[in-house]
């Protein structure tokens, strides 16, 4: 049986869609999912990066990729009232959800729900409080050690190579991105071009240029 992780943190529509169309991918193959939230805000901050939402023109382009994807995908989306939004309540609810800091898939989706389908505020207090009561989480989201298991393991992510969200590890490699989930499929099948010099070399190559961040 394949393990795999899949970094999330519910900001990323990217994230939801695909949360949503992992099962189908994977279909017919064993393979076990560990859930795990990461700071997607500080991924970016110890890159030296902006978010997709952050940016003008690729903001827009997001939104309106993000809403055909969930089309194409049979998922009803709506982006929430404000956006980019501090998810902090919502990653440390999950964390707060299961012991090792890694929540089930009913969380998951209830909490990408939360963000991606009513259109509200994501982060309003009141709802954020409903959800809380909701989920019942074994443990207080506001207790420090909820704080630094979230923080170590965004910390323990980046250290692992994870630039963005989703990433999806398994056997050490990393995938990326919603669209990535068709080369995730393939890697798990045994593929050989997972083993050729395309991929094994796609790390030596110089770059011509440093840009100062």
């Amino acid at each position: 049986m394949h393990q795999l992780t899949f970094y999330f943190d519910v900001i990323s529509p990217y994230a939801y869609l695909a949360f949503d169309q992992l099962p189908r991918t994977l279909l017919g193959l064993s393979y076990q999912v560990n859930y795990q939230p990461v700071v997607f805000g500080a991924v970016l901050q110890h890159h030296g990066q902006l978010g997709p939402a952050e940016i003008m023109g690729k903001r827009e382009w997001t939104y309106r990729q993000a809403l055909w994807l969930a089309k194409q995908q049979g998922l009803a989306l709506r982006i929430p009232q404000t956006h980019p939004f501090n998810s902090l309540g919502l990653l440390r609810l999950a964390t707060a959800c299961d012991a090792a800091g890694q929540p089930n898939r009913y969380v998951c989706e209830t909490l990408f729900k939360h963000v991606w389908s009513s259109g509200g505020e994501a982060s309003d207090k009141d709802r954020l409080n409903g959800l809380t009561a909701l989920l019942q989480p074994a443990r207080s989201p506001e207790t420090q050690e909820v704080k630094d298991q979230l923080r170590a393991a965004t910390a323990q992510a980046i250290a692992k190579g994870v630039f963005g969200v989703p990433t999806i590890e398994v056997q050490d490699e990393l995938f990326w991105g919603q669209d990535a989930l068709p080369m995730l499929r393939q890697f798990l099948e045994g593929e050989a071009w997972f083993q050729s010099n395309d991929w094994q070399d796609a790390a030596k190559h110089p770059s011509g240029i440093q840009r100062k961040r």
